[in-house]
């Protein structure tokens, strides 16, 4: 397990950046970032490096270190127009995972139209072409094992260069925070997620806390899949997959198991206090965090980033 100073302060800078980031349009005409000055700067944000790569190490695929704090080589990209799936912002490149989440992702699409009614899924951010740390919108999605997924039915035809870019989600939270949208959520976007939750590899499940109350309220039947489906800030148009480490990587850091239970009593009722929904600005503007180095991250991270 990674160490709990590091993931607490991972999990700090993913509620800061997590609500908008996926949401944000790419670009039409992107342009390679510029060659570093000093990559070899023991100081550098890991982030600079990880973010010039734009392929895969080629090597067997092995996710490396924490979600939050690590590296994959041997990825495989989710290719951006399947049959039942369409990638979202392309200009960020990180359509990238290790094999077992990409065959996940697109079995799950496949699933959507018999229990949803939806065409497919809009898949969003997975991994860089080696993971690592991101320039922007996310502390986890470093091992290729996190993968988000819009709240909207995938359009019945293929999506123009543009609308990959610049399409917007559908918000499913309403106003106040406090539950979802009715006029905008439906029985199949439950559905969606409970087929998500349903798949053996899939450890947790990240949701706006409105969202995960609809669920407790709603679900029937069988309820033992709700206990994967964790309230976190953000994801109020997206929901986001982790899978558990493949079995083989002795170098893939686990988390702690999904308490027992399903989620929807106090500890979900305590995401809905005032001071949660509407936190007061903090008197001392935020200080930017530095960027994990590449010491922090595990020691093949190097070898993977600094590889040709």
């Amino acid at each position: 397990m990674a160490p709990k100073w590091l993931i607490a302060s991972l999990l700090l800078s993913a509620v800061a950046t997590a609500p908008a980031a996926a949401q944000d349009p790419g670009e039409l005409d992107s342009k390679p970032l510029p060659p570093l000055a000093n990559p070899n700067d023991p100081k550098l944000a890991a982030k600079e490096l990880f973010a010039r790569k734009t392929q895969p190490l080629a090597a067997p695929a092995r996710s490396i270190g924490f979600y939050s704090g690590g590296c994959i080589a041997g990825a495989v990209a989710l290719p951006i127009n399947g049959p039942t799936w369409q990638v979202m912002r392309l200009s960020r490149n990180r359509n990238w995972g290790h094999p077992d989440m990409i065959a996940l992702l697109e079995r799950l699409s496949a699933k959507v139209k018999a229990v949803a009614g939806w065409p497919g899924l809009l898949m969003s951010d997975i991994s860089q072409p080696r993971g690592g740390p991101m320039l922007t919108g996310h502390a986890s999605h470093q091992v290729g094992l996190d993968a988000d997924i819009w709240l909207s039915p995938m359009p019945n035809r293929e999506l123009s260069r543009a609308e990959h870019e610049e399409m917007s989600a559908t918000m499913v939270v309403a106003e106040s925070r406090l539950d979802v949208d009715p006029n905008v959520w439906t029985p199949g976007h439950m559905a969606v997620i409970k087929a998500a939750a349903q798949e053996p590899r899939v450890e947790r499940i990240f949701v706006n806390a409105a969202i995960k109350k609809a669920l407790c309220r709603d679900a029937k039947g069988d309820r033992a899949w709700l206990h994967k489906v964790r309230p976190y800030f953000g994801h109020d148009y997206h929901f986001h997959i982790r899978i558990t480490c493949p079995a083989d990587d002795s170098d893939c850091k686990p988390q702690d198991p999904v308490p027992a239970g399903d989620g929807c009593g106090a500890d979900l009722d305590s995401w809905f206090k005032e001071s949660i929904i509407h936190p007061k600005p903090s008197r001392v503007p935020a200080k930017p965090r530095p960027g994990l180095t590449l010491a922090q991250l595990p020691s093949a991270c190097r070898s993977v980033v600094m590889a040709p």
